[in-house]
């Protein structure tokens, strides 16, 4: 359950090292919190830290210090075995790069993470698969092989795999970064339409300031510290 205050997501103090002789600290402690139906964006000049900061959120690295809350649950008393099934349960990604399996259709790249949970796949797990495809434009490439599918078709097919779980939280990673403007706009428009539909907590990095403007917040980080915080649309 999300905590009292509404955040989904809650970094206290959060820092992030690398190396061990020479060390390079690239966050320097990081308060930040997201609630749950807020859609906010990550923005920074490169090697900012923001993929850094994402990847933290999203429970692929530890942090070197602080501590990351989600859904009401202190991570760091996760082991890794722990952190991967909760973040199996709770976070959807989307990444500039789909890394959808090229040989599997669209419907079982979007059963991928109903199947890992459950380990074979059932009926109500396709229907899912099914209605998230329609939802995202794609019923008439439902059993198309990904590597079929266009740029702007694969995304839409990597946004409902992210939603197959109806995790609280949905990270992307430059999700628009590959596509051109008309298909970036229906990915955007994807992501927040199923942000208003199913009150989950977004970020998105991102460097097009025209799509972070339509963000309800917007988290400038520069130098591994938050700079500026600004209402977006």
């Amino acid at each position: 359950m999300a905590e009292e205050d509404g955040a989904i997501l809650r970094l206290e103090g959060v820092r992030k090292s690398y190396g061990s002789r020479v060390v390079t600290e690239v966050l320097h402690g990081i308060d930040m919190s997201v609630n749950a139906g807020e859609f906010v964006a990550l923005v920074g000049p490169s090697g900012s830290g923001k993929s850094t900061l994402l990847n933290l959120m999203g429970l692929l690295d530890r942090p070197s210090g602080g501590r990351i809350f989600l859904d009401g649950t202190d991570t760091s008393t996760l082991d890794d075995a722990g952190q991967t099934r909760f973040r199996g349960h709770k976070i959807g990604f989307v990444f500039q790069f789909h890394h959808l399996l090229p040989a599997f259709t669209s419907l079982e790249n979007v059963m991928m993470p109903l199947l890992v949970q459950r380990g074979r796949p059932d009926d109500e797990m396709r229907q899912r698969a099914r209605m998230l495809l329609v939802r995202v434009g794609l019923e008439d490439k439902i059993f198309a092989r990904a590597s079929d599918l266009s740029g702007g078709q694969q995304q839409r097919v990597a946004v409902a795999r992210a939603l197959a779980m109806q995790p609280p939280l949905v990270l992307a990673d430059e999700p628009t970064g590959n596509l051109d403007s008309n298909s970036a706009d229906q990915v955007f428009d994807l992501l927040r339409e199923f942000n208003r539909e199913y009150r989950g907590a977004f970020v998105i990095v991102t460097h097009d300031h025209r799509m972070a403007s339509r963000c309800d917040r917007i988290v400038e980080i520069v130098d591994g510290l938050i700079r500026k915080v600004d209402t977006g649309s």
